[in-house]
């Protein structure tokens, strides 16, 4: 059983575009998004700098256009389940026929442009805890009062809060937590600091029509499969101020019986997870297209 998943922000890197834009037919494409956003994503994919991506209204809708175009590549596949990590949730919805791939961008660009307007309000941040026991690691953020925004899985919590209250984490870790690692994001997101943005995004949603998932859908708030697309729609407008909780996505990957798990582009984060929560599970990051034909293969014996 075939699960393909989407990563969140932070997996951009500068020009991780530019291979994909050599397929057919993917530089239109992008073409066509970037106008219906009001954004140039082959820009921003091809020649902007880390500091241009990591803007949040930036990388939102260049992760789910690359999710987009590096799926579509693989070719018509029905996988046994999608989900998505943060705002690859948006990405997975596309994937499930909740929202088709002009809607799944415009709902994306709203929410970059609402999650930027209220990370400018307070500076945050995130880090990621590795190592340590997950309930001696929230007890010991909630002390600092930070928001363990994502529950990873694989031994990795993300904090969230304030920077002054990250630098406070810096310097008194949890016990047997072996590193704290700031994260390429701008805002303390999944956390009571996004609650304007969650207003904003509510607002846009109200322009969609979201059809039923047409494979499962793995929801980050629960690890829960949704089965109608006004759920679906719900939950993405929830999440932008809610923990993400890819644990429990993942315990729902093997109650449901996955033997592969591709992650889309640009993969590697998600993947890495997998391999340590999932042993036995074969894993691809769509990283290149020079991984489309490895990809295949795994489609073909376990889509």
């Amino acid at each position: 059983m075939l699960v393909l998943v989407a990563p969140g922000q932070g997996a951009q890197t500068p020009g991780f575009l530019t291979p994909w834009l050599e397929l057919p037919g993917a530089a239109d494409r992008l073409g066509a998004w970037s106008d219906a956003i009001g954004l140039d994503l082959a820009h921003y994919g091809t020649q902007a700098d880390a500091d241009a991506i990591r803007d949040t209204a930036v990388a939102q809708p260049l992760l789910v256009a690359a999710g987009l175009l590096s799926a579509a590549a693989l070719g018509d596949i029905v996988p046994g389940a999608v989900a998505g990590h943060s705002v690859g949730e948006i990405t997975a919805a596309a994937y499930a026929g909740v929202l088709d791939d002009t809607a799944a961008l415009t709902l994306v660009r709203k929410r970059g442009l609402a999650m930027a307007e209220a990370a400018a309000i307070t500076e945050t941040g995130m880090s990621a805890l590795l190592g340590g026991d997950p309930e001696v690691s929230v007890a010991h953020l909630e002390k600092l009062g930070l928001t363990p925004a994502n529950m990873n899985g694989a031994g990795q919590i993300v904090a969230a809060g304030t920077m002054e209250q990250l630098a406070a984490l810096n310097e008194d870790k949890p016990e047997g937590v072996r590193k704290v690692v700031p994260l390429k994001v701008a805002g303390a997101f999944h956390t009571h600091h996004m609650g304007p943005a969650v207003e904003k995004l509510a607002e846009a949603a109200k322009e969609l029509v979201p059809a039923d998932p047409t494979v499962a859908y793995v929801s980050n708030k629960d690890g829960r499969t949704v089965t109608t697309g006004t759920e679906v729609l719900e939950r993405l407008v929830g999440q932008v101020a809610n923990p993400v909780r890819w644990d429990l996505c993942m315990e729902t990957f093997k109650e449901l019986g996955v033997t592969t798990l591709i992650e889309a582009c640009p993969g590697g984060t998600l993947t890495g997870l997998a391999k340590r929560a999932l042993p036995g599970v074969k894993t691809l990051a769509l990283k290149t297209p020079d991984d489309l034909d490895a990809a295949r293969e795994l489609v073909a014996e376990h889509a």
